[in-house]
């Protein structure tokens, strides 16, 4: 498969490694220096694009390969606004698109577990729910996007809970996510449920950004040749699981 990098940061290093080892070829490297280079004639010549870049360029991105033709997958979070617009033109152009807030298959395994843990915890009103991430100084948007992925998940299943807040909230329909952000932290995300008498505490800790690139890949081998939209759970396998 011929894979276009649009964004050829340290994840986008990463991700290079690892299809080349799987036995891809990268046919374009785009980052800040040569955005010029992104045309429609280079794009063509890959199957599927990954774009890991920042919100303020990636709908633009993503557009440009559709319009050319080209699937996507992109890790870029922070612009969710423009994600159903995206899905819109991935649909009218007949290409494929897997976003995601996180690659990870350990996250998105952690993802299933957190929405039956809201769940059987919506009867439980005195546990109160605290959503907490930790990333590397580099990252640009708080709270990450795995976290508010985590904080509607727990709104989806939890009745009791109406919306989340950043840092510290005193409503009672509302919980935090709390933002750190440490040198040289892959990602880590825990939530916990607190109540007086005890706490339930669920949390994944990425090692190296290797975890990411592979499930970048493994999205990019999933959708090629297809057209459509597309979850991690769609590549992963996962069904849903009934409480």
């Amino acid at each position: 498969m011929n894979i276009a990098l649009i964004g050829y940061g340290k994840m986008g290093r990463a991700i290079e490694e690892i299809a080349i080892d799987r036995g891809h070829h990268i046919t374009l490297r785009i980052s800040s220096s040569n955005r010029h280079e992104m045309t429609p004639d280079n794009l063509r010549m890959a199957d599927v694009a990954i774009e890991f870049t920042n919100p303020e360029a990636a709908e633009d991105n993503v557009m440009k390969c559709f319009e050319s033709g080209v699937s996507v997958v992109c890790g870029s979070t922070g612009w969710n606004d423009g994600i159903s617009h995206a899905k819109m033109k991935a649909v009218e152009m007949g290409c494929a698109f897997l976003p995601a807030s996180n690659f990870s298959i350990g996250v998105n395994i952690f993802f299933e577990i957190n929405k039956i843990l809201a769940a059987l915890m919506d009867e439980q009103p005195d546990y109160n729910v605290t959503v907490q991430e930790t990333h590397h100084t580099q990252k640009k948007d708080t709270p990450s996007g795995t976290a508010i992925t985590i904080a509607e998940q727990i709104l989806e299943n939890m009745k009791r809970k109406k919306h989340w807040a950043k840092e510290s909230t005193n409503n009672p329909d509302a919980f935090p996510i709390i933002a750190h952000r440490i040198e040289n932290v892959p990602g880590t995300h825990n939530v916990k449920y607190s109540s007086e008498i005890d706490e339930i505490e669920i949390i994944h800790t990425a090692h190296s950004r290797k975890g990411f690139a592979m499930g970048a890949v493994l999205a990019a081998e999933y959708i090629h040749g297809k057209q459509g939209i597309f979850e991690m759970r769609d590549v992963l396998g996962i069904k849903n699981v009934e409480l």
